[in-house]
Parts: C-alpha cells; sequence; structure tokens
C-alpha cells in the first residue's frame, strides 16, 4: 500500500476520525489500528490524540475513562448528536470534493 501525502490528509483527519468512532465505540490505540488496516500508514499515534482531544473539547465525541483486562485505563469514545451532524456535513464536503477532483483529473488526462 502506497502512503498518503501527510499534507492531503491535514484537512480530513477529523473527518476520518469521526467515522471510525461512528462504527462503534472505541479507543485511541484502537482507531489508530483501524485506520492503518484501511490504508493510512502515515499517522502517527501521536497525530490522532490531539485531534481525540479537540472533537471531545468540541462537543463532538464523548470519552469516558474505564479500566482495561489488559493494562491501564483506558478512555472510550462516542460519537455525540452533534458529531454525527458533523460526519453528514464531513460526507457531503468530501462527495462533492471527490466528484470535482476525478472530473478536473478525467479532463487532465484526456
Amino acid at each position: 500500500m502506497t502512503e498518503i501525502n501527510p499534507q492531503l490528509l491535514k484537512g480530513t483527519l477529523d473527518g476520518a476520525l469521526l467515522l471510525v468512532i461512528g462504527q462503534g465505540e472505541t479507543y485511541g490505540y484502537e482507531i489508530t489500528e483501524k485506520l492503518e488496516k484501511m490504508g493510512f500508514l502515515s499517522i502517527a499515534a501521536g497525530t490522532i490524540y490531539p485531534i481525540l482531544q479537540k472533537l471531545e473539547r468540541t462537543a463532538l465525541i464523548s470519552g469516558e475513562m474505564r479500566a482495561s483486562s489488559e493494562g491501564p485505563k483506558r478512555k472510550y469514545f462516542t460519537l455525540t448528536t452533534q458529531g454525527e451532524a458533523k460526519v453528514n456535513v464531513f460526507l457531503k464536503d468530501w462527495d462533492a470534493l471527490s466528484s470535482a477532483m476525478t472530473h478536473l483529473i478525467s479532463e487532465t488526462r484526456a
């Protein structure tokens, strides 16, 4: 798999994290693993946690600390109602961007 240019990811990481969290309650390391499995190879865990903090501060996700059977406590995240609305906006924006870029690329390759 080819690594994605980090500059291309900057505007989409919030949406990517919201989409992963929207699949079900999860924690930071698990989010990183899921993103890696989907091809987001260049995202360091040190990048994920500040974004999670920002999403929580802006009430798009909620977090709850819980004991873990595998070590220290973990903070589990879920989408809030505001987060669900933000995912819908992100998906509309992504569809528009993707469509425009696909059209532009096909025009330049013709």
